[in-house]
């Protein structure tokens, strides 16, 4: 398994992963993430803050992070973290422990700088959401209702929104 930026190229396969989560999500019941858009991808891609994980030829999972994210994490959002948002595996690579596979490559991307947390957030309660974070180091913190979501997509204004942290060391 390797962890990489992701490319230009790879656009059209991550939109389909995020479509096949978003699937998923519409399958179990939870709240949905909206149709993400290609010019999104293409900026965090610019930014080299999309990555993937890859086996042989084949993406098998991607996500995006990001340094700042006040509009969820409101003061917190200060403290010197990485955000990990829009895990997304391929269909045929789910329960491989991809998740563990993230958190692992971040706490040895993250540790030796000024990085103080890695943070991930999911909206509405997913009970084996939780526990996955959770048994992978994540804290679960309260859950919290967003006041403001301009600028969010549309499902973080659809329930709380469920916080994770993980101190590095």
């Amino acid at each position: 398994m390797e962890i990489v930026q992701s490319l230009p190229e790879d656009i059209p396969t991550i939109l389909s992963l995020y479509d096949a989560a978003t699937a998923l999500q519409a399958e179990k019941g939870m709240s949905q993430w909206p149709k993400i858009d290609r010019r999104l991808v293409e900026e965090e891609i610019a930014e080299k803050r999309q990555w993937k994980m890859v086996e042989g030829n084949q993406i098998v999972c991607v996500w995006v992070v990001t340094f700042e994210d006040p509009k969820i994490w409101g003061e917190r959002s200060h403290q010197p973290s990485v955000f990990i948002h829009r895990i997304a595996n391929h269909p045929q690579f789910r329960g491989r422990g991809f998740v563990g596979m993230i958190v692992d490559w971040a706490k040895a991307r993250y540790a030796r700088g000024p990085i103080q947390f890695l943070r991930l957030d999911t909206v509405g309660y997913n009970k084996a959401l939780i526990r996955v974070y959770t048994s992978h180091g994540f804290t679960l913190l309260e859950p919290v209702e967003l006041e403001d979501t301009t600028g969010l997509p549309a499902h973080y204004k659809e329930d709380k929104v469920y916080l994770f942290e993980m101190a590095l060391e």
